[in-house]
């Protein structure tokens, strides 16, 4: 089974991550055709593993030995991401130069009950819908900066997930794919 890893928190300011080093970490667990993308932690790998919660535990478990510090693991299937993008979350969504669509994806079962669409006391982010394990929000950028994830979005959606702009999420599912065998 080819799965796509979304790591949380790599390469951001104070914790610095070569994916050459990453991907001989996800080797030295035994996956075969490990591969990453991009700089922030997303990484394509094959198991047989179909257990998702074992192998979550067994990523996440080495990462913390290796790094030195909780990595939160979403993953998630070449199909899964196929459905998520078919979705076109954001077609209803008129994006301007000061907006980012986001999806975050979760490891835990998002609460069913989320009212949505739902905006953040500080006007940042709205989330405008939900599927059990992924969010789709907007980011409102204010004075050029995106939101922080603590806060708002991490009190809704839970703190271990992790955030990607859905083009990159498009181009992920693109580059998994052209090496999936």
């Amino acid at each position: 089974m080819l799965y796509i890893a979304f790591l949380r928190g790599m390469n951001v300011p104070g914790r610095s991550v070569k994916m050459e080093y990453l991907r001989s970490v996800f080797a030295d667990m035994g996956f075969s055709s490990v591969r990453s993308y991009i700089q922030s932690g997303n990484v394509f790998f094959e198991s047989d593993e179909d257990d998702r919660a074992v192998l979550s535990d067994i990523i996440s478990s080495r990462l913390r030995e290796t790094l030195g510090y909780e990595v939160a693991v979403c993953l998630r299937t070449v199909p899964e991401l196929e459905a998520l993008v078919a979705l076109d979350p954001f077609k209803e969504v008129t994006v301007t130069d000061d907006m980012r669509c986001c999806v975050v994806f979760a490891t835990e079962r998002l609460d069913p009950a989320l009212e949505l669409p739902m905006i953040s006391p500080k006007k940042d982010m709205e989330i405008i819908r939900a599927n059990p394990y992924e969010a789709f929000v907007v980011w409102y950028l204010i004075n050029g900066k995106a939101p922080a994830a603590k806060g708002f979005q991490e009190s809704v959606l839970g703190r271990d997930a992790t955030t990607r702009y859905f083009h990159t999420v498009v181009k992920i599912l693109d580059a998994a794919k052209k090496g999936a065998v």
